[in-house]
């Protein structure tokens, strides 16, 4: 890998790692779906320009059936189901359960048909990651909210989902143009209800920076570098971030935060992981291309 590929894997990992912090910054005074106005808004006008002069977006406007449907499944429930999970665990939580999207995926792609020679050893990843995620539930079961972690579930498959769509109905589409537009679409959908839960003071400073590095870092520019990223690098290469950014947020909640990180969640984020890399591994694939089918989760 180049030096500029390091910088550019170094600065993502980083950028999708942090906005677990910022989540949980955030909803301890604004409601989640004001979070997610303020996030998808920004972005869009920063992003919108960009694709009405790099791009054609009637291509992506005649199929906005599906456009509709990946805002849907990746941005507007996702996003606010986080925000609210994050009000009753801790963002280290909340992360480490997120790393499991790519078993989800070939979960998915298992029950539809589409995994491509499914075999023993993606049996056995997705045994291995799915007992990761109990380990990592387990530990922190008796004091956490059950209603959290079903909403942490519904992220989870969005975010599984959601890439789905964009590869089988949006392919060939520009993806700034998708993004800027399912951006626009989704803050447009949610003002009338951010509107119903619009603080009644003005947030602090710390929750409005949170608001802004949400959307201008983890998001606009987040798109921009990570485009970049696979410019320079790969598609899949690049995807192996989506087994590091966890761990960045889980460490900077714990320093950042004082969050609680026990062995458990440490033992079953690594089970997480090996079984994420096993279930998404084609058969006769070699360690470079595993990450393939974990693109769902970035």
């Amino acid at each position: 890998m180049t030096r500029r590929g390091l910088v550019l894997f170094g600065l993502m990992s980083v950028i999708w790692g942090i906005p677990y912090l910022f989540i949980r910054v955030a909803v301890a005074e604004i409601a989640p779906s004001v979070l997610v106005l303020g996030r998808t808004a920004i972005a869009a006008a920063i992003l919108l320009p960009l694709a009405l002069v790099r791009v054609d977006l009637r291509p992506i406007l005649a199929r906005w059936r599906w456009v509709v449907a990946f805002t849907v499944v990746e941005i507007a429930v996702p996003w606010v189901m986080l925000g609210a999970a994050e009000q009753h665990i801790s963002s280290s939580l909340a992360a480490l359960l997120i790393a499991g999207v790519p078993l989800v995926g070939a979960t998915l792609a298992l029950v539809s048909g589409g995994a491509d020679r499914f075999g023993r050893s993606g049996a056995a990843g997705l045994l291995v990651g799915f007992l990761g995620v109990a380990a990592i539930v387990g530990g922190d079961l008796g004091s956490a909210d059950i209603v959290a972690f079903l909403e942490i579930a519904i992220v989870v498959v969005g975010y599984a989902v959601g890439p789905a769509i964009l590869a089988r109905r949006l392919g060939g589409l520009s993806s700034l143009g998708i993004m800027a537009v399912s951006l626009a679409l989704c803050a447009v959908a949610y003002v009338p209800i951010a509107a119903l839960q619009w603080p009644s003071a003005m947030p602090s400073l710390d929750v409005l920076g949170a608001v802004a590095i949400l959307a201008i870092v983890c998001t606009a520019a987040a798109f921009l570098v990570f485009a970049a990223l696979i410019d320079e690098i790969g598609p899949v290469r690049a995807t192996v971030i989506t087994y590091v950014n966890p761990g960045v947020a889980a460490v900077l909640g714990v320093v950042v935060l004082h969050e609680a990180f026990t062995l458990s969640m440490a033992i079953g984020f690594g089970l997480v992981i090996l079984g994420s890399i096993l279930a998404t591994r084609r058969p006769g694939a070699t360690v470079a291309e595993q990450p393939r089918a974990a693109e769902s989760a970035a």
